[in-house]
């Protein structure tokens, strides 16, 4: 899937990409593909989405596009 970074807290580690479809997709940053634990809100990303531990769907396996 595609889409972009649309909100990340450094502090917390956690974020929320945005595909392209419009729907939100949460993600931790040990989602991040290539191990940095930061990434800019906007970057454009493609990403798979799995079912969660919350029973929805998140965002894994982020590489920035």
């Amino acid at each position: 899937m595609t889409g972009k970074i649309s909100a990340f807290d450094d502090h917390r580690g956690i974020g929320t990409v945005t595909a392209d479809d419009g729907r939100d997709y949460p993600f931790h940053c040990t989602q991040i593909a290539d191990g940095t634990r930061t990434i800019k809100i906007g970057t454009a990303v493609t990403f798979d989405a799995q079912a969660g531990h919350l029973g929805r769907f998140e965002a894994t396996v982020i590489t920035p596009a």
